[in-house]
């Protein structure tokens, strides 16, 4: 019996192969999809920062006064300073607190929802038949989302960081300190980041937004203890003096921060990190959490390749 095999006829009406859509439709999509909550982060951010504002002007005026009171013992000063303390660091103490707490609110609030909520809900499956497809699809909202959080982070932080100005000279407080230091330049906006990335994996891990949720707050509070209980007093910034002089003045912004001290040979030794080292030890911090959020991001793309619709 023979086989008669004719040439494969195009399907009428069949028509050209669909592109890829374009990089800007998808980041419209992107916004569309996700805008509740860019906007809502935004609005909070932003009412934070008109709060930060009004009162950091209060915060400075009272500070000047403070410091331009004569003679400092008198009645007058002392009820300035009493004042101050009493009232305003109150509310500078607690606010630091919040914004050391901020990364981590911005991580569980963002990061999850952006895969877990279309995972429960299924309308995942529609999204990875469309033209975008699943990989350009997970690409778009990892870069979009973490960027917009990222610079909305950072300049939110610098506003904080005016805001807590004064407080630094009142207490002598440390910049390297770990509260402080977490909470300006870029290392703020580094922590949410790797909050964010940090989410969104676990989001599509879980594929539940709750546990997903709770998950994140627990990754997040392990590294950053890891970071200000070991890795933070590795960094290749640390200098061993024997000069005592150095730390003999009193607590302030510049002062170094000591991390060891032994003696050797009958000479006592001191390593230390000077506040000069400021940026470079965010910058390796920023770098380390950065490298860790890219890590994540093509972890939690692997994921979605890997996962069937």
């Amino acid at each position: 019996m023979s086989v008669l095999t004719l040439p494969a006829q195009p399907v009428q009406g069949a028509g050209p192969a669909l592109r890829p859509v374009p990089w800007q439709r998808m980041i419209w999509v992107t916004w569309r999809q996700h805008r509740g909550m860019l906007v809502g982060v935004a609005a909070v951010l932003a009412m934070v920062s008109v709060f930060l504002l009004v009162m950091g002007l209060k915060v400075h005026h009272d500070y000047t006064a403070l410091i331009n009171c004569h003679p400092a013992s008198s009645d007058a000063c002392n009820a300035a300073r009493n004042s101050f303390n009493n009232t305003d660091w109150t509310m500078g103490n607690t606010i630091l607190i919040l914004m050391n707490l901020a990364p981590a609110l911005l991580g569980i609030f963002t990061g999850p929802a952006v895969f877990a909520r279309e995972l429960e809900t299924g309308t995942f499956r529609y999204a990875w038949t469309q033209g975008i497809g699943r990989l350009r699809w997970t690409v778009a909202k990892l870069v979009l989302l973490a960027g917009a959080i990222a610079i909305l982070a950072w300049a939110f932080s610098q506003v904080f960081a005016w805001f807590f100005g004064p407080f630094l000279s009142f207490e002598g407080m440390n910049v390297l300190a770990a509260t402080v230091f977490d909470s300006r330049g870029i290392d703020f906006a580094a922590w949410v980041l790797f909050a964010f990335a940090v989410g969104a994996f676990l989001g599509m891990l879980i594929r539940r937004i709750i546990p997903a949720m709770a998950a994140t707050l627990g990754a997040y509070l392990g590294v950053q203890l890891l970071a200000w209980l070991v890795l933070r007093e590795d960094y290749p910034v640390a200098i061993d003096t024997t000069n005592a002089n150095l730390f003999n003045k009193p607590s302030s912004p510049a002062s170094p921060w000591i991390l060891k001290t032994w003696t050797a040979g009958g000479t006592n030794w001191w390593r230390y990190i000077p506040a000069s080292r400021f940026w470079p030890m965010q910058f390796i911090e920023s770098g380390w959490l950065l490298v860790l959020a890219i890590a994540l991001g093509a972890a939690t793309v692997w994921l979605v390749r890997r996962r069937a619709a």
